[in-house]
């Protein structure tokens, strides 16, 4: 850092100036690069008085030290200083690590029908304004048909169902039950033709066909 030094009735000697520079050296490094800073060396009475200003990119620092020597009111200005710069760092720091607002995606504004004035004549020829508003012309959708798929049905023919020699309804039921079929057609002993079937529920159910 660039230091300028001022004396004022007093006289800097190396050890305050290496001092001097040793301390704005630790302020510069929070600061950042490009500060400059002035020290002035003054007395008054039997008062030693350090004025120490900084001056960085955005931010400015102003510290005053007094003590009965200059090495103590040096010390003063410079700690002071450096409490400034820490907060000033610090304060930095955190405005850097604050999340970025996300911008909001809005939806643009729908166009609503503009109005147009078409003139119309009257019945004394005078025109009058009127006021006609376009609509939106109407889009047709077009969709395909919902069909459902037909399955045909698939037919075996099987002649097991029917009962070839006359039997009576025990005898059906227990036949059907043998074969482990839920269909029979049989006759009874009299010729009447009848049909056996087992019903969802599990119950067979007796048709008599006329």
């Amino acid at each position: 850092m660039e230091v300028e030094f001022t004396a004022r009735q007093v006289k800097i000697s190396r050890a305050l100036r290496a001092q001097a520079e040793e301390g704005m050296e630790r302020i510069g490094r929070m600061l950042g690069r490009g500060a400059h800073a002035s020290i002035i060396f003054g007395a008054q009475r039997h008062l030693q008085i350090v004025e120490l200003t900084v001056q960085a990119r955005l931010q400015k620092i102003a510290a005053t030290g007094k003590a009965d020597t200059l090495e103590s009111a040096l010390r003063q200005a410079i700690a002071h200083a450096e409490q400034q710069a820490r907060r000033y760092r610090d304060r930095k720091l955190v405005n850097k690590r604050l999340p970025k607002v996300e911008k909001i995606l809005t939806a643009p504004p729908v166009a609503r029908p503009k109005a147009c004035i078409s003139p119309q004549p009257e019945e004394d020829g005078a025109a009058a304004p009127r006021t006609a508003v376009k609509t939106r012309a109407s889009i047709a959708i077009h969709s395909f048909p919902v069909s459902s798929t037909v399955v045909e049905p698939h037919v075996v023919k099987n002649g097991e169902a029917i009962a070839i020699r006359p039997m009576t309804i025990e005898e059906a039921v227990k036949d059907a039950e043998f074969r482990d079929r839920d269909l029979l057609i049989f006759r009874n002993l009299s010729g009447a033709v009848f049909v056996l079937h087992r019903r969802r529920d599990g119950q067979m159910e007796l048709v008599e066909i006329p």
